[in-house]
């Protein structure tokens, strides 16, 4: 199975037991909770970008 990390908490989380996930520019993140994914929404690029 493939293991995802949170783009808001960190978490490494399994992408089947994925709380969520969402598109944005081409790639998909996976969430542990639905708060990481509202966070995630309401500024993509906070967390996209290093």
């Amino acid at each position: 199975m493939a293991t995802h990390k949170d783009p808001v908490c960190g978490m490494q989380i399994e992408e089947s037991e994925a709380a969520g996930q969402t598109d944005y520019e081409g790639t998909t993140y996976y969430f542990c909770s639905t708060s990481c994914i509202d966070k995630f929404e309401k500024d993509p690029e906070n967390y996209t970008s290093q």
